[in-house]
């Protein structure tokens, strides 16, 4: 579903700068901050850079670009 949102234009040009940075569009830029907010919004106790790392480890996996780590019994 699409919906047409209004945002002042600061968020915009920061959404702009940081999507240019991170190779996304602005909509993605904006979609990952909802995510990183939500999910720190709901875990309190987890540092941003560990939600962080998730996110990207999650994009990876979806990507191909790694696999799930499998242990061995020794």
């Amino acid at each position: 579903m699409t919906t047409a949102v209004r945002l002042s234009d600061e968020v915009v040009k920061d959404a702009q700068r940081y999507a240019e940075f991170n190779l996304r569009s602005v909509a993605k830029q904006i979609e990952y901050w909802y995510q990183l907010g939500k999910i720190a919004e709901e875990n309190p106790d987890l540092p941003v850079s560990f939600i962080k790392g998730a996110l990207t480890g999650n994009a990876e996996m979806e990507r191909g670009e790694i696999s799930a780590f499998a242990f061995r019994n020794s």
